[in-house]
Parts: C-alpha cells; sequence; structure tokens
C-alpha cells in the first residue's frame, strides 16, 4: 500500500516512509546517505512536517472506502551502522562561536518540539512509539530513541551522551528521560561520564528493553508486536499512567534547553577544538568527497576523541 495515498507524505529528502497493514505499524526511517546522519535542518524540518501529518490522522488511514489504524510508530535508521548521531555538530558550534542565541534556540525548540511529539503520541493518539537501534545512538540521536515506550536494540549498537567531553550537556531533555526510565543515579553517570555503552550494557541498566543480535532488529520488531498485541490497549493504558505519575513537559524541556543555549554560549576555544575534532571525524567517516579542512585533531573515530578529550 502506497503510505501517499492515505494522506501522509514519502517524498521527503532525508525520510523515508513505509506502512505496514498486516502489523498496523508505521515505520519511520532516517535516510540520509552521502551526508552526517544528525539532526540537520532539514531532516528536523521533515520529521516536524511528518509528525504533524501523523498527529492529523488521529491513528486512522483511509484508503479505497478502508480504514487502516497506525497502532504502532517505529523510528529507525537507513544508514549503515547508525541510529542518528544527535545534533548537528558544524551548525552548532557555528552558531554558538558567533554568539547567535536567538538562532541557536531556534534550532534547539524545533528539536525539543520533535521529542516532545512523541512523548505526548503524537498529540494523544493511540499509537505505541518504538525505536530500533541498530548502530551508535548519541546525545540528541539517543534522546530521540528515548521518548519511545520501547526500545529494541541489536547488540552493535551503542549509546553515549558525549557532550561532556566539549563541556557541555546533552539539552534535549537526557536527564528527564533516562531517570524516568533507569533512575537518577543512571542518569548522572551518562551524563556526565560522556562514555559509550555497549547495547548490552544499556539493557542491563534498563535503557534497552529489548536485546537482540545483529540484523534481526527488523524481525525483533514484529516479535514484540505479535507477543504484546492481545494486551496492546493494557500496554498503551500501562505507558499512558507511567507518563503521568512520571511527566516530562514541554516547558520542562523548554527550561532545560535554554539551558543549553546558555551554556553553548560560554564555551572556550579549547572546547571549540575539542568539538573541532568531533566534526572531522563525523565528515571523514560519512561525506563520500571528505577533504580534511579544519586544523585540529585527526581522530578516526569517537572512542579514540574520548580517550583524548581529556
Amino acid at each position: 500500500m502506497k503510505i501517499e495515498d492515505c494522506g501522509l507524505r514519502n517524498n521527503f529528502k532525508q525520510l523515508s516512509i513505509r506502512y505496514d497493514q498486516s502489523h498496523e505499524v508505521l515505520w519511520t526511517f532516517f535516510n540520509q546517505p552521502n551526508m552526517v546522519p544528525c539532526a540537520n535542518r532539514e531532516i528536523i524540518s521533515e520529521i516536524i512536517q511528518h509528525q504533524q501529518e501523523v498527529e492529523n490522522t488521529r491513528g486512522v488511514l483511509y484508503l479505497n472506502d478502508h480504514v487502516y489504524n497506525i497502532k504502532y510508530a517505529v523510528a529507525a535508521s537507513l544508514t549503515p551502522n547508525v541510529f542518528n548521531l544527535g545534533g548537528h555538530l558544524a551548525l552548532i558550534r557555528g552558531l554558538a562561536k558567533n554568539k547567535n542565541k536567538e538562532a541557536l534556540l531556534a534550532y534547539a525548540t524545533k528539536a525539543i518540539d520533535i521529542l516532545n511529539s512523541r512523548l505526548t503520541r503524537f498529540n494523544d493518539c493511540p499509537i505505541i512509539n518504538i525505536s530500533l537501534v541498530q548502530g551508535l545512538a548519541l546525545g540528541a540521536g539517543l534522546e530521540g530513541a528515548l521518548t519511545s515506550d520501547v526500545i529494541i536494540a541489536e547488540r552493535k549498537s551503542l549509546f553515549s551522551f558525549p557532550e561532556v567531553l566539549f563541556n557541555m550537556f546533552p539539552g534535549m531533555g537526557a536527564h528527564s528521560l533516562v531517570m524516568r526510565k533507569a533512575g537518577v543515579k543512571i542518569a548522572d553517570e551518562m551524563i556526565l561520564s560522556g562514555k559509550q555503552y555497549t547495547a548490552e550494557q544499556a539493557y542491563e541498566l534498563g535503557i534497552v528493553d529489548v536485546l537482540v543480535e545483529d540484523g534481526e532488529g527488523e524481525q525483533a520488531v514484529y516479535k514484540w508486536i505479535e507477543k504484546n498485541k492481545r494486551s496492546s490497549n493494557a500496554y498503551l493504558a500501562i505507558q499512558k499512567a507511567k507518563n503521568r505519575v512520571h511527566p516530562i513537559t514541554y516547558d520542562e524541556l523548554m527550561d532545560i534547553t535554554r539551558l543549553w543555549v546558555d551554556v553553548a554560549l560560554q564555551l572556550s576555544e579549547r572546547e571549540f577544538s575539542i568539538m573541532d575534532r568531533f566534526i572531522q571525524m563525523q565528515e571523514k567517516l560519512y561525506l563520500p568527497n571528505y577533504t580534511q579542512h579544519l586544523a585540529t585533531g585527526t581522530s578516526d573515530n569517537i572512542v579514540s576523541i574520548q580517550r583524548t578529550a581529556g
């Protein structure tokens, strides 16, 4: 079934949308070939448009006098070994260094709008949110994954909030999201350490809900749906009750992101230099015509950056 025929666009540049009527699941894939797979302005705009369309459906699609429900919304990525690398560091660095507070806040606010949409189930649609992680989930990418009711991860996946390495913190709800899922102590540890966690470690901490072997991620989504479909209404109600007991409000997210903006505007040249190394590493790995243009850093991967950032 073509998703376009049901009122949902699928002509995005950085998103790929698929609806599987057999399991009533809407798949939203980050599709960012030949670019750094991060939350750049264009994909943020596209996600906002897509989420608004889902909200407008109220979880119901119509085609040729047939009614199709969206019971599950899955966020995943088509980039091999990457879920999402988080914020667009080159953009954030430029705005912060130029003290462009207004533009930095505008960028962060749109990211908050995306997270809030999933946290509120697209304005209270009867949809269970699932994140399928099949690789790196860093910073804002991990925050995005944490807005789901269920996180399914393949063993090769790695999770991290690396912002502390350049004297920042994850400002799109990380502490609130991790605390609600795994507790204050784990939230502090993940954010203050900046270290990477394997999928198995994240599973043991309670961040990941379902741990599967590499290559079995999509199959695991369908297995989870099959296993829980008879109690899907109860599961959704329990998630809503949990969200009511431990709410994460839009005002809370905005207050934290304003603090994030203020901290970004205080970064020093040393911290920009460390950020440059992250940017260079990402561009070297993901841009097809990469040429070195930054003066600092030669690290080939995030692990080596983490080991030398101090």
